[in-house]
């Protein structure tokens, strides 16, 4: 892209994906935290990749609805697996969700080994094309991420594991076709991590804030440096997460958030 001109036909659509990932993955980090399973979303996220790889392995386009198929079906088969894993050896569920994580990894670079184009496109299902995304990417996604949060309002803490699990497989399979799996992992943990301390009232709409202020200055500057957007809005949440947990560490008397 031309770092003297921003073309807002690119950045808002950006944007708008990064909203909507964020509407999805900020109460459920909080969930994620709370559970003590940070890397779940990586682990899910990777299956999800890998079913589109094995998709594309098998012949069919990537952004087709039998790769989007794949995904969604890799990642609830994973959301089950992680949930017999819990409920059968909860002491060690952390160190099953990293196993399974490398395991999906290195079935996915097996996958793309002898694909002339695999390692491209390997690549651009982790870092992400966030800058390339469509209004038309973003209806479906609009609609499934407020489905997610219409059930986890009026479900609640009744989801249970398999509930959670599998609201967590469809949030994730959505957001990682958007922006790739790095920045669905930093999505999720980053502005949780940033507003821990903040009190309850005021939490999610701190970690809300951070989130969208960390993808509207690295989309912007991105674009203006021209360098790949998904990595730089990664390293931007946690430089925006930094400074809104200083906030709150010296302005305690203020209630910080």
């Amino acid at each position: 892209m031309n770092p003297d001109v921003m073309d807002l036909t690119i950045l808002i659509p950006a944007f708008l994906a990064g909203l909507l990932v964020l509407s999805t993955h900020v109460p459920l980090g909080m969930q994620v935290l709370s559970r003590g399973i940070v890397f779940i979303d990586l682990a899910i996220a990777q299956i999800a990749t890998l079913g589109v790889i094995a998709a594309d392995s098998a012949g069919f386009e990537p952004e087709g609805w039998i790769a989007q198929g794949a995904a969604v079906t890799a990642a609830l088969i994973g959301a089950a697996l992680l949930t017999w894993t819990e409920r059968r050896w909860p002491d060690i569920q952390e160190a099953l969700i990293g196993v399974l994580f490398v395991l999906a990894a290195c079935a996915g670079m097996l996958l793309v080994a002898n694909n002339p184009h695999g390692g491209e496109h390997l690549q651009e299902l982790l870092s992400g094309q966030i800058l390339w995304v469509s209004y038309r990417q973003l209806l479906p996604v609009g609609i499934l991420s407020a489905a997610i949060l219409i059930v986890r309002r009026w479900r609640g803490q009744r989801l249970g594991r398999l509930g959670f699990y599998g609201l967590f497989a469809f949030a994730v399979t959505a957001s990682v076709q958007l922006v790739g799996v790095y920045l669905v992992f930093a999505s999720l943990i980053i502005p949780a991590l940033a507003s821990r301390s903040c009190p309850d009232r005021t939490r999610v709409r701190t970690a809300y804030f951070a989130g969208a202020t960390a993808y509207a200055i690295g989309l912007i500057a991105s674009a203006q440096a021209d360098l790949p957007s998904g990595p730089l809005i990664v390293w931007t949440l946690a430089a925006v997460g930094i400074a809104v947990s200083r906030m709150r560490s010296i302005m305690p008397t203020r209630g910080g958030c």
